[in-house]
């Protein structure tokens, strides 16, 4: 969770240079920099490539922007059904060549040391910034849509999910090893509109989704912040796990889906901010709760704050190893 980012004082000095960050996300040999940091300092197990989930909406020419010290803006919202009828499923070997090269570069220079992990944003998750203009507290724009208009906002997430298949597929043909799919905003919604709006079409591309690859399985990971509610149905999607964040307790997660698919989390990122002491134990804590046995990827809740010490990282991820090799013991 933006394992690569503001956090690291090595990622900040490489932005500079970039100039900004879409600059970065599009200059494959920086991003890829910026994607082996992290595993320089840190003993993780995987590396993440780094991008960001709105590549999509900037590839159907909707103007992307990030001012300084602000969250995306898209100059051009998407309301009305001929806005919609505008809109195409980006090929990604043209307008989005910039993050499949990346992905090749990053998978070279890892040469086989961590499997390397692919993302996109959800259908939902995309409509939600696409539709209201960025950011939102409300989400009143999109939400409109989708009460008064919910044929105009099922176009558009269909739209979405047939981008998100195209686009997660060169990432894999490219040299992703599992992806991941975050659908950020998924918990906005209510327990009708969630499975109808955004889960449907989370299952839509997992239908479409290459899963082998070079006679390799391709794991797929769905994430939906805010969805506890929803775990044993997100489970039955035909993902290979779930993500969790830090509101549901892990074995509480475990107990409700069982074993037919694995668990991703769940820590709160903000235990990032405690004593060391208090740290480990909260990292004993998430892993004793899972127990012994396959099927559990340690990982925070959500992204790793900016402000963060690195070095409280490097304490949580060496506490997750230790503490993985004793309950496996």
């Amino acid at each position: 969770m933006r394992q690569a980012g503001r956090y690291l004082p090595e990622y900040q000095e490489t932005r500079k240079k970039a100039g900004g960050f879409l600059d970065l996300c599009k200059n494959r040999e920086l991003a890829c920099e910026v994607t082996l940091q992290p595993l320089r300092r840190f003993d993780l197990d995987a590396a993440i490539i780094f991008s960001d989930i709105l590549t999509i909406p900037d590839a159907m020419g909707l103007g992307l922007s990030f001012g300084e010290g602000e969250g995306p803006k898209i100059e051009r919202p998407v309301r009305s059904e001929s806005d919609i009828e505008k809109l195409f499923v980006p090929d990604p070997s043209d307008k989005l060549r910039y993050v499949i090269d990346t992905v090749s570069l990053i998978r070279s220079e890892l040469d086989g040391k961590v499997p390397l992990i692919g993302f996109s944003g959800s259908p939902w998750t995309l409509a939600t910034y696409i539709v209201e203009g960025g950011s939102s507290k409300d989400y009143h724009y999109v939400k409109g849509m989708m009460y008064e208009n919910p044929g105009a906002l099922h176009r558009l997430l269909d739209i979405l999910a047939q981008s998100v298949v195209a686009y997660l597929n060169a990432q894999i043909e490219a040299g992703a090893q599992a992806v991941m799919i975050f659908d950020t905003w998924g918990g906005v919604l209510s327990p009708q509109t969630y499975h109808s709006f955004s889960l449907d079409y989370m299952r839509q591309i997992l239908s479409g989704l290459r899963r082998e690859y070079e006679g390799q399985t391709i794991p797929v990971i769905l994430f939906t912040k805010g969805g506890a509610q929803w775990i044993e149905s997100i489970a039955d999607s035909g993902c290979d796990a779930v993500g969790l964040d830090w509101t549901i307790d892990i074995d509480e997660a475990k107990r409700r889906i069982g074993d037919r698919v694995a668990l991703q989390g769940n820590l709160d990122p903000c235990l990032l901010y405690a004593s060391p002491e208090t740290i480990r134990e909260a990292a004993r804590d998430v892993i004793s709760r899972f127990g012994p046995g396959p099927g559990h990827v340690f990982n925070l809740g959500h992204g790793i704050h900016q402000t963060v010490d690195p070095e409280r990282l490097e304490i949580l991820v060496d506490a997750v190893h230790e503490f993985g090799r004793d309950i496996r013991e």
